[in-house]
């Protein structure tokens, strides 16, 4: 019995690893196609920087077992990115989703908000 708990977390982490991977594989590319200006007007770390970090966090992720410390430390890198660079990224090249596209901070859902004046 206990040999099948251990295989079948095993092959559960080997699901979680695919999918990290692949993951980190999409942001990089998502940062392969962002512009460099992108990067120095966003104030964050070079592309080149980046595209380092996330080649290294996708090759780790593949060749490394999950549980192991460097592939932690590129998901990490993966996560940096995908919560803090591609936002800022996204709002400097203008791809904002949703419909405030250009908006200012007081407007609301059925335009601006001027505070009754």
């Amino acid at each position: 019995m206990d040999g099948v708990l251990i295989y079948g977390f095993q092959s559960l982490l080997s699901w979680v690893q695919l999918a990290l991977g692949v993951y980190a594989a999409v942001m990089l590319i998502d940062a392969a196609v962002r512009r460099e200006d992108a990067y120095r007007a966003a104030s964050k770390q070079t592309k080149g920087m980046w595209l380092i970090f996330l080649a290294l966090a996708t090759a780790l992720l593949f060749i490394l077992p999950i549980m192991s410390f460097l592939p932690i430390i590129g998901v990490i890198a993966v996560i940096v990115y995908t919560v803090d660079v591609r936002p800022a990224l996204r709002e400097v090249s203008g791809g904002g989703s949703g419909p405030r596209r250009g908006g200012s901070s007081s407007d609301g859902p059925y335009g601006p908000f001027n505070g009754g004046r």
